[in-house]
Protein backbone atom coordinates (compact mmCIF):
# COMPACT_ATOMS: atom_id res chain seq x y z
CA UNK A 1 0.00 0.00 0.00
CA UNK A 2 1.32 3.36 -1.20
CA UNK A 3 1.18 5.81 1.95
CA UNK A 4 1.21 9.90 0.27
CA UNK A 5 2.09 12.46 3.59
CA UNK A 6 -0.04 15.60 2.23
CA UNK A 7 1.20 18.53 4.00
CA UNK A 8 -1.57 21.44 4.88
CA UNK A 9 -2.55 23.60 2.57
CA UNK A 10 -1.09 21.64 -0.22
CA UNK A 11 -2.92 20.93 -3.60
CA UNK A 12 -5.06 18.02 -4.57
CA UNK A 13 -2.95 17.74 -7.99
CA UNK A 14 0.00 17.67 -6.20
CA UNK A 15 -0.29 15.27 -3.83
CA UNK A 16 -1.89 13.32 -7.00
CA UNK A 17 1.48 13.82 -8.88
CA UNK A 18 3.24 12.59 -6.23
CA UNK A 19 1.04 9.27 -6.12
CA UNK A 20 1.67 8.71 -9.87
CA UNK A 21 5.34 9.32 -9.27
CA UNK A 22 5.45 6.78 -6.50
CA UNK A 23 3.69 4.43 -8.18
CA UNK A 24 5.25 4.29 -11.92
CA UNK A 25 8.21 3.32 -9.57
CA UNK A 26 7.30 0.62 -7.76
CA UNK A 27 6.92 -0.94 -11.17
CA UNK A 28 3.60 -2.41 -10.74
CA UNK A 29 2.05 -2.04 -13.91
CA UNK A 30 5.21 -3.11 -15.40
CA UNK A 31 5.21 -6.17 -13.35
CA UNK A 32 1.35 -6.64 -14.18
CA UNK A 33 2.30 -6.57 -17.95
CA UNK A 34 4.71 -8.69 -18.18
CA UNK A 35 3.03 -11.50 -16.39
CA UNK A 36 0.49 -11.27 -18.83
CA UNK A 37 2.15 -13.15 -21.29
CA UNK A 38 5.12 -15.79 -21.06
CA UNK A 39 8.16 -14.23 -22.87
CA UNK A 40 11.16 -17.36 -23.54
CA UNK A 41 14.00 -16.26 -21.96
CA UNK A 42 16.02 -16.06 -25.00
CA UNK A 43 13.56 -13.86 -26.34
CA UNK A 44 13.87 -11.17 -23.38
CA UNK A 45 17.57 -11.38 -23.91
CA UNK A 46 17.68 -10.59 -27.30
CA UNK A 47 15.41 -7.72 -26.29
CA UNK A 48 17.47 -6.60 -23.81
CA UNK A 49 20.27 -6.55 -25.69
CA UNK A 50 18.45 -4.41 -28.88
CA UNK A 51 17.34 -1.98 -26.80
CA UNK A 52 21.12 -1.60 -25.09
CA UNK A 53 22.52 -1.28 -28.50
CA UNK A 54 19.85 1.37 -29.08
CA UNK A 55 20.59 3.47 -25.64
CA UNK A 56 24.14 2.90 -26.41
CA UNK A 57 24.06 4.34 -30.35
CA UNK A 58 22.21 7.29 -28.69
CA UNK A 59 24.98 7.80 -26.54
CA UNK A 60 27.67 7.79 -28.73
CA UNK A 61 25.58 9.68 -30.90
CA UNK A 62 25.19 12.94 -28.02
CA UNK A 63 29.12 12.71 -27.38
CA UNK A 64 29.78 13.37 -30.94
CA UNK A 65 27.53 16.05 -31.21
Amino acid sequence: MLIIPVKDGESIDRALKKYKRKFDKTGTIRALRSRQQFNKPSVVKRQANVKAAHKQRNLSKEEQA
